[in-house]
């Protein structure tokens, strides 16, 4: 919190609107964003204040910005303002070299190169990783465009999409700031309760059946066990309908968070793994209770489960505002979502992870999609054959070449791991690219490099986590 100081953000300010003049300038838009709930999102309050603002714009969806998405977004956008959010920062020359007219909005590292109408917290030294996400550099320059305070609540959707209150179990930073004035104009409203996700939608056994982060023993995948456990602290399951967690009474609630957090003790799990049962939750006041769309971190899922197969027009859709067709689309894309990440969790399970000095991993090639192979990189640090002490590597076969995913924590960050520098230099040395965030990073390299790049990875790691001893 102490980066985002009132110095700070008004430099950023300022930033955002210079990159607002130029918008108000233009005649017609292209909004080019990221293939996740962050992209998504961002996109969607981008979108929506220029609707708002009269300007016609056009989207489109990236899974990387690479010479050749750039090259095409040139062609497409000829004559017209593009707009990037949630990306664009690592490819300023490309696209200075390009000559597309662009504002770019983005919080990942930027590449070292001057861009006059560009709006990134890394450049005022803010973290893009836990401070703010795409969405909420996006909600920024929106407060510029007009009177958009309602978007913050997509801002929010995306900062948990990007797992920025993961590190505290809160958002912190400019997020926070976004978080309270959300709040003040009755949009969201946050407070300390059960992280296991669901709470808006899932029966309250499927809560505790389907945790995998953290994973419960002897619940986590026992549906049966998982029930004993609940009628064992004298709570009703099911009445006219299964009980969700929103359907309980706030005792009922505190007696199960206390019997569950004594369960786990019992069982011997970390201390770090029981305190991520409860946390900061937010929901979103204007959405109907009992969607996925009242509580962010479902509604983040949700969007993940459209743009990372192929669906980003509907999840968009979405956070312009459809729940008609669109939103019953994205729910069907969620069941499937659903089914793709318990399968690659169990692949990895079932196949276990090989380790390096510095770093573990393991590749799935064609059995996991590349555009999830992020997310079950995350989800695998439950399992017991994944340490927590090293970064977790995941790989899948991509249509350029190999996708590379990775996962780091707190405390790993703490002791030195820059994940988006290491990736970016492994890969340069095998001819591909790669980047991100100190905590989650990714890269694209060419196949049959996959163990040259792992070797370099390796001692790049080593080297970061050495300067901290």
């Amino acid at each position: 919190m102490s980066s985002c100081n009132g110095d700070t953000m008004q430099r950023f300010r300022k930033a955002a609107e210079l990159c607002a003049e130029r918008i108000k300038k233009c005649d017609e838009a292209v909004v080019v964003s990221h293939i996740d709930a962050d992209g998504l999102t961002a996109a969607g309050i981008m979108c929506k204040a220029l609707d708002r603002l009269g300007r016609p714009h056009e989207e489109k969806f990236v899974k990387k910005l690479d010479d050749a998405a750039l090259k095409g977004i040139a062609d497409f956008s000829a004559g017209k303002l593009v707009i990037f959010t949630d990306l664009g920062s690592g490819a300023l020359a490309s696209i200075k070299a390009l000559g597309i007219d662009a504002v770019v909005t983005d919080h990942h590292r930027p590449a070292p190169v001057e861009y006059e109408y560009h709006m990134n917290p890394h450049l005022y030294g803010l973290n893009g990783s836990t401070e703010i996400s795409g969405a909420g550099v996006s909600f920024l320059l929106s407060l510029c465009l007009g009177d958009n305070v309602d978007l913050g609540s997509l801002a929010i959707v995306g900062a948990v999409g990007d797992l920025q209150d993961m590190r505290t179990n809160a958002l912190v930073g400019v997020n926070r700031q976004i978080l309270d004035l959300a709040t003040s104009k009755g949009y969201i409203a946050y407070e300390k309760d059960i992280k296991l996700f669901g709470r808006q939608t899932r029966p309250v056994y499927k809560l505790l059946q389907y945790s995998s982060d953290p994973f419960i023993p002897g619940l986590s995948g026992c549906e049966d066990a998982c029930i004993a456990f609940i009628e064992g602290a004298g709570i009703p399951i099911k009445k006219d309908n299964w009980r969700r967690w929103i359907d309980l009474g706030q005792g009922e609630k505190k007696s199960l968070t206390s019997r569950l957090f004594q369960y786990c003790m019992a069982c011997g799990m970390p201390s770090h793994k029981i305190q991520r049962l409860v946390g900061e939750v937010y929901t979103l006041l204007k959405e109907e209770p009992g969607t996925e769309l009242r509580d962010a971190s479902e509604y983040s899922t949700l969007l993940n489960a459209t743009a990372r197969y192929d669906y980003a027009d509907v999840g968009l859709a979405v956070c312009m505002g459809d729940r008609g067709e669109a939103f019953h689309y994205a729910r069907d894309l969620l069941e499937s979502h659903r089914h793709n990440l318990v399968n690659g969790l169990n692949l990895v399970a079932d196949k276990g992870v090989c380790r390096m000095n510095n770093l573990q991993y393991f590749h799935a090639h064609g059995e996991i999609r590349e555009t999830i192979v992020g997310i079950i990189a995350g989800m695998s640090t439950s399992l017991d054959c994944v340490s927590r002490d090293m970064p977790i590597i995941g790989m899948a076969k991509s249509e350029g070449g190999t996708k590379v995913s990775a996962r780091g924590n707190h405390d790993l960050i703490l002791r030195g791991l820059n994940l988006a520098l290491a990736l970016g230099e492994a890969a340069s040395a095998v001819g591909g690219v790669g980047g991100g965030h100190d905590i989650a990073a990714g890269a694209t390299i060419p196949e049959g490099k996959e163990h040259e790049f792992l070797e370099t990875l390796d001692a790049v790691i080593g080297a970061q986590l050495k300067k901290s001893i």
